[in-house]
């Protein structure tokens, strides 16, 4: 590294600039955003399987059981909004009740 190079690594000393920093976080936002979406279209995908299948079998399309652990899961990882995304999430999949 030369020293000019050196000159230019943020170091405890020399913190990165707030605007290149909030650059960075919102840069990592945007690629966890892009799987979040990319992960909610294959969820959706697999719960539409899910129910194609089990109605062909002679099931219902909805298994209330399940959707209420599901939307546990979310309540306990998440909190009280967590319900509200694991609503969303299971709508996504199987369509408006």
């Amino acid at each position: 590294m030369t020293a000019t190079a050196a000159q230019d690594q943020p170091t405890a000393e020399t913190p990165i600039p707030a605007n290149a920093r909030i650059a960075q976080l919102r840069e990592r936002i945007d690629e966890i955003d892009a799987s979040i979406i990319s992960l909610w279209q294959e969820r959706a995908e697999l719960s539409r399987e899910v129910g194609a299948a089990r109605v062909a079998s002679g099931g219902t399309r909805l298994v209330l059981a399940r959707e209420g652990e599901i939307l546990d899961r979310f309540r306990g990882g998440l909190g009280p909004d967590g319900t509200q995304l694991g609503l969303l999430i299971l709508r996504a999949g199987r369509g408006p009740l």
